[in-house]
């Protein structure tokens, strides 16, 4: 019997991240929506697309939590997206609500599932998750730095002229304007970004890479980025359906790592079965450290704001 992925949320996050999974044949998917006949006429276009692409995993679509019951993992993308003019912040009690109504019902079908989150403002969303559900640390975790270093990636094997596979990079902190790359750590091939640009280049391409969800809001007008967020979700449950060890920068409850206790922070993380099976810490230069502790103050911001109760 396949292992299933269930993903709450059948909009344009949701369903890209639902058909690659079911691309990759990796798991059984279930996209679950509250809006009748949306997540079925979805997952029915998803199944008629697998004869094309060799896949032969059945994607269900359903309004009933009952259907998502035995999950390996639960995708959560539930939520209001941002508009124009919108922070991810400006979202925080909008998608609190939705949060504390989708997670007991999750548990209630599938207790030993892995939680990723994707609802913004993604590191107090999966604060909030870690909190009413009572799982364990290792078994919540937010989509954020596959998404965040995808987009650098990309940006950055455009200016160099390269294939974005021999680009790598390190970002840490939020989810957001206060995210933390680290150009040092970025690498083409075995080589440094910072040997390769001047430092006031590198640091446009970061702001164009830090402003790049705002960008595609703008332009979108009516809806937030989804096919890379999905893209980077489906490859986090990937790694948990196959128990990979996949070494991927996610969302991930610290305790002590890089000096932050009791907060949800973007940091590279072995990837597994189990969820986020260890924290991998590094040495931060004394600049790094400080912008990871303002990166780190704007997510307990947020939380201040959470209702826990």
């Amino acid at each position: 019997m396949n292992k299933k992925v269930s993903v709450i949320g059948a909009g344009n996050v949701g369903a890209t991240c639902a058909q690659r999974i079911a691309q990759r044949s990796c798991a059984d998917v279930v996209l679950l929506d509250i809006i009748e006949g949306m997540p079925q006429g979805k997952a029915l276009d998803m199944m008629h697309s697998h004869p094309i692409v060799g896949s032969n995993i059945s994607i269900t679509g359903t309004n009933s939590y009952r259907d998502t019951a035995g999950s390996t993992v639960v995708v959560i993308t539930s939520g209001s997206p941002r508009k124009p003019g919108m922070s991810r912040d400006d979202l925080v009690a909008v998608n609190s609500a939705v949060m504390k109504s989708v997670v007991p019902q999750v548990l209630g079908y599938s207790p030993d599932c892995v939680i990723i989150v994707v609802t913004n403002p993604l590191d107090a969303m999966a604060y909030l998750t870690l909190k009413i559900s009572g799982l364990p640390k290792n078994r919540v975790m937010g989509m954020s730095g596959v998404l965040d270093t995808g987009r650098f990636r990309s940006i950055v094997a455009a200016e160099i002229g390269v294939s974005v596979e021999d680009v790598s990079a390190c970002i840490l902190g939020a989810h957001g304007d206060t995210m933390v790359i680290i150009p040092r750590l970025t690498k083409i091939g075995p080589v440094p970004l910072t040997d390769l640009l001047p430092q006031k280049r590198i640091d446009e391409l970061i702001d164009r890479s830090t402003s790049s969800g705002a960008e595609i809001v703008g332009l979108l007008k009516t809806g937030s980025a989804f096919y890379a967020p999905g893209m980077a979700a489906a490859q986090m449950a990937e790694a948990i359906v196959l128990d990979a060890s996949r070494v991927l920068p996610v969302c991930a409850y610290l305790d002590g790592e890089f000096g932050l206790s009791d907060i949800y922070m973007g940091v590279p993380a072995k990837i597994g079965a189990a969820g986020v099976e260890k924290v991998l810490e590094f040495e931060l230069t004394p600049d790094e450290q400080v912008a990871l502790a303002k990166s780190a103050q704007s997510v307990r911001n947020l939380i201040d704001m959470l209702d826990l109760s």
